[in-house]
């Protein structure tokens, strides 16, 4: 089941907020440090936040377990350098384009760290001409090849490690487009 989390103003305890949305997975957590991701979070969201918990059927010691979340702009950013102090944990964090600004998208893993993007209102990764300019460049300097750099650029080697556990969850809420062309 999804949580639904609305963010609290930073400077009321009684106003809410809610200029950007976006959706947090929490795709595989040990067991024992769930309790503490929910206090991180609610941290990020200044009320306190329980989330709905399943196991993970990939990684049987794990759990899983989503979150909705409505708050200010950049508001992604601030829950995926809250979620860092987990190392061990696998997430996604999602920040909805607007009229006037990207969206993002944060993915970690324990074995590659922390990817972010940004991302186009119709969810595709937007690359900068100078991250373009970049990767041709380290492709000649390295003898890489191009096709290395540019994966690393929009992030398919966090897609292949998280997809596994992205669809080991049945009765998922919420719905992810993969391999949409």
């Amino acid at each position: 089941m999804t949580t639904h989390v609305q963010a609290k103003a930073a400077n009321s305890t009684s106003r809410e907020t809610s200029g950007a949305r976006g959706v947090v997975f929490i795709h595989a957590c040990p067991k024992a440090v769930s309790p503490h991701v929910e206090w991180a979070l609610g941290g990020v969201f200044g009320t306190n936040v329980r989330m709905d918990w399943d196991e993970q059927p990939v990684a049987p010691s794990m759990v899983r377990a989503e979150i909705l979340w409505q708050g200010s702009p950049g508001m992604g950013a601030q829950i995926a350098s809250a979620l860092l102090a987990f190392s061990q944990v696998r997430y996604e964090v999602t920040e909805d384009a607007t009229g006037h600004r990207p969206g993002e998208r944060f993915s970690a893993t324990p074995t590659l760290g922390l990817f972010r993007a940004d991302i186009g209102e119709h969810g595709d990764v937007m690359v900068a001409e100078e991250r373009l300019r970049t990767a041709l460049t380290q492709a000649a300097v390295t003898g890489e090849g191009l096709a290395e750099e540019i994966a690393r650029l929009i992030g398919a080697p966090w897609d292949e490690e998280l997809e596994p556990f992205r669809c080991a969850h049945e009765g998922s809420t919420v719905r992810v487009l993969h391999d949409v062309i």
